[in-house]
C-alpha cells in the first residue's frame, strides 16, 4: 500500500486470560475525554496504532461516536468485530435491576453491535433516577438510592445468560464490597477497574483481587493531570524522579507511568 508518509506496522498488544475464560488485551485505549469532532479520528488513529481494547461508558456521552468510529474501521476492513474487545459501563441511575437490561441494549444500539465483551458495574452506589445523570438536591449534594448493587449483578449475570455482554465485572469497588459481591453470585467478575497510579498504588486492594483471580485494571495511569484540586498538588508526569528515569531510559514520563502500571498488573 502506498502513502505519502512511511506506514507504521500495528503494536501488538498481549492478551490476559480473565477467570472466565475470555481474553482481554492488557492495554486499552480509554474514550473518556476527546472533543466530538475529533473522535472518530482519534478511535481510527487508536486502532490502526494496535489498540484493540476500547474502555467506554455511557456516562462519557459518546458511545454513538465510538460506535461510527469502529463500524468505519471494520467497513474499511482494517479489524473486524471479533478482533475488538468493547468495553462499557453502568451508571448508577441505572442500577436498579430492571433498568439494567434496557440500559445495556441502548449501549449496544449506540456502539452499532450485538454484543459487548466487558460490561462494568461503574460505581457501587445507585442515584437518584429520571434526574439527569448527576441528580442533586437543593443544597447540591448527590441524591443517592437504595439499591443493592447485589440485585444489580443479578440483573448483569442475566445479561450474559443471553448473550448481550461475554463478561461483567466491577468497577470503584473496595475489598468489602467486592467479597460481599462474591457472596452472593454465580458468576464472578472478571475485573475491578480503579485509579491507580505511582501517587496512588492500591496495594492491599490490588493484592485481595489478585488472590480472587480479578484482574485490576487502572484509569487515571498518568495520575488524571488536569484534576489536581489546586496548584500545589503535584502531578506525576511532571515529577522529579519520573522525569530522571524518563531522562535515563530514552522514553516519555508517560511512557515511564504506563511501565510502572505494567510491571504491577494485568491491565490498563
Amino acid at each position: 500500500m502506498s502513502s505519502s508518509t512511511p506506514h507504521k506496522m500495528p503494536i501488538i498488544i498481549p492478551n490476559v486470560r480473565l477467570n472466565d475464560g475470555h481474553e482481554m488485551p492488557i492495554m486499552g485505549f480509554g474514550t473518556y475525554s476527546g472533543k466530538p469532532e475529533e473522535f472518530t479520528r482519534m478511535i481510527s488513529d487508536a486502532i490502526n496504532a494496535g489498540y484493540r481494547h476500547i474502555d467506554g461508558a455511557m456516562f462519557y456521552g459518546n458511545e454513538v461516536d465510538v460506535g461510527n468510529a469502529v463500524r468505519q474501521k471494520i467497513e474499511e476492513k482494517v479489524v473486524k468485530r471479533e478482533d475488538l474487545f468493547l468495553v462499557s459501563k453502568l451508571w448508577p441511575t441505572f442500577m436498579s435491576p430492571l433498568l439494567v437490561e434496557p440500559t445495556l441494549r441502548q449501549t449496544l444500539k449506540d456502539l452499532q453491535t450485538d454484543y459487548l465483551d466487558l460490561y462494568l458495574i461503574h460505581w457501587p452506589t445507585a442515584f437518584e433516577e429520571n434526574m439527569g445523570l448527576v441528580p442533586k438536591g437543593e443544597d447540591g449534594t448527590i441524591l443517592f438510592k437504595t439499591v443493592d448493587f447485589v440485585d444489580t449483578w443479578k440483573a448483569m449475570e442475566a445479561c450474559v445468560r443471553q448473550g448481550l455482554v461475554r463478561s461483567i465485572g466491577i468497577s470503584n469497588f473496595n475489598s468489602q464490597q467486592i467479597s460481599r459481591l462474591m457472596s452472593h453470585c454465580s458468576i464472578k467478575p472478571v475485573t475491578n477497574q480503579i485509579e491507580v497510579h505511582a501517587y496512588l498504588n492500591q496495594k492491599k486492594l490490588i493484592e485481595f483481587c489478585r488472590q480472587h483471580a480479578i484482574i485490576v485494571t487502572a484509569y487515571g495511569p498518568l495520575g488524571r493531570p488536569g484534576f489536581q484540586k489546586d496548584e500545589s498538588e503535584p502531578v506525576l508526569i511532571l515529577d522529579p524522579k519520573v522525569k530522571e528515569l524518563s531522562a535515563k531510559y530514552g522514553r516519555t514520563p508517560a511512557q515511564i507511568a504506563l511501565r510502572y502500571l505494567v510491571c504491577r498488573l494485568h491491565s490498563l
